[in-house]
């Protein structure tokens, strides 16, 4: 036991070693407790067996060599911590019935080890979890979760959306597909070109007249690369290809509203309906 327990002992250090070698360990209070109580666990089992150990040969010198040796012992009497038949008398209680004796044999080692091995756990389970709060219980691992699919979901947006160009661009028919657009017009364009599209600085979105184009792809080309003549940004910078899609798809929506205070008409007009509109770069 001793020489597979100090062997164990050098094949885990060698190994962690090992380990540190190729990429540095990255440590933190739960692993550092479970470490602890890793060690504990196995300093208990060695002082448990060698108890016991110990209590057996005291036993043997006392009895006069009634015991036999511990490895005289099978493996399931070892294992059970039973004795053997020989050693029968020593175990008897004072009380009988009927003849019949009843023998006090020792709770197995190897329940003992996990009787104590659950106190230790369960202690450290304490301090870990609920006084140094340094472990995540089920509704703060829940919660990390969450955090961590809304993070991953945000990027796969961003790279999806920035597989989006001005060369594939599909217009979106309906308001659930580009209702993320309908916030950024309200954020980013309403200021130049009012909360209805009607035109401000900028020009009238709801009339079929357009500076720039007015199918998607020249829509969409306009609002990445902006127009820095006319005073308008390029938003390639802070909209990625999806979201700038979404933009684009509300603002053709937006075709024959006629909002209330509408500004004159500015730019060529197009004769073709919106759904069929060329993919053209038209300009003023």
């Amino acid at each position: 036991m001793n020489k597979l327990s100090v062997s164990l002992l050098f094949i885990l250090f060698a190994e962690t070693a090992m380990a540190n070698t190729v990429e540095p360990m990255k440590v933190d209070m739960p692993t550092i407790l479970l470490s602890i109580m890793a060690v504990l666990v196995f300093v208990l089992i060695l002082l448990v067996y060698t108890l016991q150990k110990v209590v057996y040969v005291l036993k043997q010198e006392a009895a006069g060599g009634i015991y036999p040796l511990a490895d005289e012992r099978t493996t399931w009497e070892k294992l059970l911590s039973l004795k053997p038949l020989a050693a029968e008398k020593e175990v008897e209680l004072d009380h009988d019935f009927d003849g019949i004796k009843e023998l006090n044999n020792p709770i197995p080692f190897w329940f003992n080890v996990l009787f104590y091995s659950t106190i230790i756990f369960g202690f450290i389970y304490i301090m870990v979890f609920h006084v140094f709060d340094a472990g995540k219980l089920q509704a703060k691992e829940y919660e990390a979760e969450l955090a961590d699919a809304e993070a991953a979901k945000a990027a796969y947006v961003k790279k999806a959306g920035n597989l989006i160009d001005e060369n594939n661009v599909m217009a979106l028919s309906s308001a659930d597909q580009f209702k993320d657009g309908i916030e950024l017009y309200n954020s980013k364009c309403a200021v130049c070109h009012g909360n209805a599209g009607e035109g401000k600085v900028g020009p009238n979105l709801t009339d079929n007249y357009w500076l720039h184009g007015g199918d998607v792809k020249a829509i969409f080309k306009t609002i990445k690369y902006g127009v820095p003549s006319k005073g308008m940004i390029a938003w390639q910078n802070s909209l990625n290809g999806l979201q700038i899609q979404q933009l684009a798809s509300y603002i053709l929506s937006m075709q024959g509203t006629n909002p209330p205070g509408a500004k004159e008409p500015q730019g060529i007009e197009l004769n073709t309906t919106v759904s069929s509109l060329p993919d053209s770069n038209a300009t003023k």
